[in-house]
C-alpha cells in the first residue's frame, strides 16, 4: 500500500518515535499521536526509542527491528507510523521485516492531506506532492520486480524496464499537474487583480494546526466552513468578505495549518494559494492561548512564513482559547499604542469585538476620512458608499443634498467617482487629517 493510501478506520497502527538526544522530545511525542488519529486509525500503542545515530538498513538498530517485528504480529498491526525520516531503503526493509505498511513522518502528513483534500486545486497540490514524494521511492521498490532479474551479461531485464516505465509514467503525471496549477494559478492571479481594481483589503489567517483558525473565521464571517479540533481539519484556503467597523468590507481568507517540519513538497506544493498570504495587507495568526508549546509553535509558523516569503507582512497576533484559561478578553499594545495581541475565544465570542477595533486600527492608516455634498442626483454613489459601509454619518441640509461622513481607502473612492465621471474632489466638503 502506497503511501497516498488513506487508511481505514479498522486498521491498527503502532507509532515509533525514535530520538537522537539525551532525552525524547515531549513537543514531537505529544503531537505524533493526534496526527496519526487525523488519518482515522486505531493507535495501539506508542514506543519511545532512544538511537545513538541512524542505522543505514532499519534506521534503528537490528535488534530492536526485530522486537517490533514481534509486536507487530502480536498486535495484528496493520500499518506502523515512524515520526522520523526514513530512506526509500530503510523503509522498503522495515516493510518486509514486519510485513506491514510503514509510513515516515513525511508519508503520514501527506496521507492525512490527501483525505482532507476537498477542492480540484487542493487534490492537484497534494497529489503533485504525494508523487515527487513517490518518486524518490521507485528505486528497486517495488517487491514485484525482483522475480524479474535478468541473467548474467543484464543489468536487470524486464524488471529495469518496468522501472523505467514506472519513473516515465510519474514524470508525465508531475508534468502535467504542475501544468494544471499553473492554470490554476492564473485564475488565482485574475482573482486577485479583481480585488486590488476594487481596492479591497486583504486579511489572511494563518497559525499552527488546531490552533482554531476556521472557528475564528465562522465567527468573523459568519461563514461555515467545517470546524473540529483535530488536526488539519480545514485544508482548502476559503475567501469570504466581512465588514470591519471604520474601514468596510474587507477580504478574510483562511489558509491550511502550519506545522512543524512540514514537508518541503508540501511548501512547494501549495506556494500558489500560501502566495494569498504573502500578498495580505495583514496576517492574524491565530495561537492556541491554552497550549503548553504555545512559543515553540509560534516559531514553527514563523519558519513557514519565512519559507514563502511572507514574514514581512504586518501581523496581529491572536490568542484564541481564553475560555479555557480563563483570561479575559483584552488588547495589549506596543509602546506606539498600536494593538499587536489580542485575546479572544472564538467559540464563546470572547474578544471578537477587540479583534475587528484592533483590524481596524491597523488597516487604517490605508484610509481617509472626509465629508461629502452630494447632490440629489447622485444617490448612485451614496448607495455605492453605503455598499462599501463607508459612511459613519449623514445629514440632509436645506438645500436638499446629502451631507456624508465617510471613512474608506483612498483607492476606493477614486474608483467610485471616476465610475461616475467626476472625481471625489468636486464633492468635497472637508478632509480631515
Amino acid at each position: 500500500m502506497s503511501s497516498n493510501t488513506q487508511q481505514s478506520a479498522s486498521e491498527r497502527a503502532l507509532l515509533v518515535h525514535l530520538y537522537f538526544s539525551q532525552q525524547p522530545d515531549a513537543e514531537d511525542v505529544e503531537e505524533f499521536s493526534p496526527l496519526a488519529r487525523a488519518i482515522g486509525v486505531e493507535v495501539v500503542d506508542l514506543l519511545t526509542i532512544p538511537c545513538r545515530e541512524p542505522q543505514p538498513k532499519y534506521v534503528m538498530g537490528s535488534g530492536k527491528a526485530e522486537e517490533i517485528q514481534q509486536m507487530v504480529k502480536a498486535l495484528n498491526i496493520n500499518v506502523v507510523f515512524i515520526n522520523h525520516v526514513v530512506s526509500p531503503s530503510q523503509e522498503r526493509n522495515l516493510s518486509r521485516l514486519w510485513e506491514c505498511q510503514v509510513l515516515d513522518r513525511t508519508g503520514l502528513i501527506l496521507a492525512i492531506f490527501a483525505k482532507r483534500a476537498r477542492t480540484y486545486e487542493g487534490k492537484l497540490q497534494v497529489e503533485l506532492a504525494q508523487l515527487k514524494h513517490l518518486s524518490t521511492r521507485l528505486v528497486r521498490g517495488w517487491t514485484h520486480l525482483e522475480r524479474q532479474k535478468g541473467g548474467i551479461g543484464l543489468r536487470g531485464g524486464p524488471g529495469e524496464t518496468q522501472l523505467e516505465v514506472d519513473r516515465r509514467l510519474l514524470r508525465e503525471r508531475i508534468k502535467y499537474l504542475t501544468a494544471r496549477l499553473k492554470s490554476v494559478r492564473k485564475a488565482r492571479e485574475q482573482s486577485r487583480r479583481s480585488r486590488n481594481r476594487a481596492e479591497a483589503l486583504t486579511v489572511s489567517l494563518v497559525g499552527y494546526t488546531n490552533a482554531g483558525k476556521s472557528t475564528l473565521f465562522n465567527a468573523l464571517t459568519g461563514a461555515m466552513v467545517l470546524s473540529a479540533d483535530q488536526l488539519f481539519a480545514t485544508l482548502d484556503p476559503t475567501v469570504r468578505r466581512m465588514h470591519i467597523p471604520q474601514i468596510g468590507t474587507v477580504v478574510l481568507i483562511d489558509t491550511v495549518g502550519f506545522i512543524r517540519e512540514l514537508p518541503h513538497d508540501l511548501v512547494e506544493a501549495f506556494r500558489a494559494t500560501l502566495e494569498e498570504t504573502q500578498l495580505a495587507d495583514l496576517l492574524l495568526h491565530v495561537v492556541d492561548a491554552s497550549d503548553p508549546q504555545i512559543t515553540e509553535k509560534q516559531q514553527a509558523v514563523q519558519i513557514v512564513l519565512e519559507q514563502i516569503d511572507a514574514d514581512k507582512v504586518p501581523q496581529l497576533l491572536v490568542y484564541n482559547k481564553i475560555d479555557k484559561i480563563s483570561v479575559p478578553e483584552h488588547i495589549d499594545r506596543d509602546a506606539q499604542g498600536l494593538p499587536y495581541r489580542v485575546w479572544v475565544s472564538s467559540v464563546t465570542q470572547q474578544g471578537i469585538d477587540l479583534l475587528q477595533q484592533a483590524i481596524s486600527e491597523l488597516l487604517s492608516q490605508e484610509h481617509i476620512t472626509l465629508t461629502l455634498h452630494l447632490p440629489a442626483s447622485k444617490g448612485r454613489i451614496r448607495a455605492q458608499l453605503y455598499a462599501e459601509h463607508a459612511v459613519l454619518s449623514e445629514t440632509i441640509t436645506e438645500e436638499g443634498e446629502w451631507q456624508l461622513e465617510v471613512r474608506l481607502p483612498l483607492g476606493v473612492l477614486e474608483r467610485l467617482f471616476a465610475d461616475n465621471g467626476k472625481t471625489w474632489e468636486a464633492y468635497r466638503f472637508n478632509l480631515e487629517e
